[in-house]
């Protein structure tokens, strides 16, 4: 009787057993993620979520925001806006916003890229890992794709709803100028491109460090030389347009310039077709003006912009190059970590 009823108990736990691992291999099924796939998601899953639910609830407030603004919008017309809109726009959410995008990069790259690989290496993990019968190359590629994913699928989503809000006052600069670095960061594939970089470049450096801490602080560095360097660089995406006129100086006399355009230099046009600058002849009096722009033979006025129409252009130039150097980067990451991580 004891047998019998032993039997039954192994055979209970045994059918308990094979339904548990029934369960979790149908759980495993429908996230379709296993093996390093999964190992990699379960242990950086905290900053995976922490990533996805922050994306979800911005989104959801800049869409909500687009409909504040579209309501007010539409009292003036929209889409086909009355004069006067700018008076009573408060500009001051979208700028808000576009300031809190453009530190996406940054934050995104220090506390995601710089911990990523250097945590691994200052707690062992790394040694752990590489007794396995796993490649080093196949674990370095598997942590640089799935983050990669989840940075990504983010940063797109933000891009795409903050182009979405911006686009229906995207020509006015009395709103956000279309060049300067909130509105021309925070929109199109340029966020994308600068988070990507920043992150791998963090990877790289705490594969170098292997210290969490010191890697997270010199990845800011990093970040903060890379917005500098973008900022400079930014305009140079574009072709300039020059266009003068021969009319003096006096009131109207100025080139027409593209609504929404931006505008990089404004000069003094002589006969000669020598360009000297406006404030060159800033006088105190009219008469000494005057006769200041004379001696100068000062015919009209020489103007140098870029247009809006260039921006979506512009932006996809500079994110092919800031993505070809992330690729170059993670390429280094593989090398150097194929012989040399642990």
């Amino acid at each position: 009787m004891s047998t019998m009823t032993s039997t039954d108990n192994t055979d209970s736990a045994d059918s308990a057993f094979s339904d548990s691992a029934r369960t979790e291999a149908g759980r495993g099924r429908g996230l379709r993620l296993s093996g390093m796939n999964w190992l990699v998601w379960r242990q950086h899953r905290a900053a995976y979520w922490t990533l996805l639910a922050a994306t979800a609830v911005t989104v959801a407030v800049l869409v909500y925001q687009r409909h504040q603004m579209i309501t007010y919008l539409e009292g003036y017309g929209y889409p086909h806006l009355k004069s006067g809109w700018e008076d009573k726009f408060d500009q001051v959410p979208l700028d808000s916003a576009a300031q809190l995008l453009g530190l996406l990069p940054i934050l995104i790259g220090v506390f995601v890229g710089g911990p990523l690989l250097a945590g691994d290496l200052e707690t062992g993990t790394a040694k752990l890992v590489n007794a396995q019968s796993v490649s080093r190359v196949r674990w370095l590629a598997t942590k640089l794709g799935v983050t990669a994913l989840v940075v990504v699928v983010c940063t797109t989503a933000l891009s795409a709803a903050f182009t979405w809000w911006w686009s229906p006052v995207k020509s006015s600069s009395y709103v956000m100028d279309w060049a300067d670095s909130p509105a021309f960061d925070s929109s199109g594939p340029v966020p994308v491109a600068l988070t990507l970089l920043t992150v791998v470049g963090g990877v790289a450096i705490g594969m170098l460090l292997r210290r969490t801490l010191l890697s997270m602080v010199v990845t800011l560095g990093f970040a903060v030389a890379l917005q500098v360097v973008w900022s400079y660089f930014r305009m140079s995406l574009g072709n300039v347009i020059t266009v003068t006129s021969h009319n003096g100086v006096g009131d109207n006399s100025t080139p027409n310039v593209p609504d929404g355009a931006h505008q990089l230099d404004e000069s003094y046009l002589t006969a000669s077709g020598d360009l000297i600058g406006w404030g060159s002849c800033a006088e105190a009096t009219e008469k000494a003006r005057d006769a200041c722009l004379d001696k100068a033979q000062v015919v009209g006025w020489s103007i140098d912009y870029i247009p809006i129409s260039q921006m979506s252009s512009m932006q996809w130039l500079g994110s092919s190059i800031l993505l070809a150097l992330t690729a170059g980067i993670a390429v280094f990451v593989i090398l150097w970590g194929r012989k040399r991580l642990v």
